[in-house]
């Protein structure tokens, strides 16, 4: 009777390892690629950039008075000129900004965020990004404006 009972522990044990290894394997590598599993698929040697940074171009003035279509279009346009020109190309895609103000009400506008992906940021483009930013907050009589890079957002006042 022993025998049959280790025998059934020793079987249940096996078919947990079997199955409950392979699914956990499966879900840590599904989630979050390691380096070892992008350098093995077909994106081996494949021409990659590492940085992106994004601008939040904002669609009114001093915070809430809303311009024109015609007249935000034009500051996407500059900001598309400009990360283009530091940084081979860039995309615009639209969206929808909202803060609440000092008197708890929600501001809402539409923002358009211009990015472009870089293979390198050093000191001197970043500044330039940082630069171009502040005129931008200068131009629209912005408190700030959203920079984002790498996944940090920053706020160019």
């Amino acid at each position: 009777m022993k025998r049959k009972g280790w025998l059934i522990a020793f079987a249940a044990a096996l078919l947990l390892t079997l199955i409950v290894v392979p699914v956990q394997q499966s879900f840590s590598a599904e989630g979050n690629p390691t380096a070892t599993a992008i350098t093995q698929s077909a994106l081996n040697n494949q021409f990659h950039l590492d940085h992106v940074v994004k601008i939040y171009v904002p669609s009114t003035v001093k915070g809430d008075i809303p311009i024109t279509d015609a007249a935000h279009q034009k500051f996407v346009d500059q900001a598309l000129t400009k990360l283009s020109g530091w940084f081979g190309g860039a995309t615009a895609i639209p969206g929808e900004g909202a803060w609440v103000d000092n008197n708890k009400t929600l501001i809402k506008e539409k923002v358009t965020i211009v990015y472009a992906f870089a293979e390198k940021l050093d000191k001197d483009s970043l500044n330039q990004v940082v630069d171009y930013a502040k005129k931008l907050k200068d131009d629209l009589s912005q408190s700030a404006i959203s920079l984002e890079v790498d996944g940090k957002l920053y706020f160019i006042e």
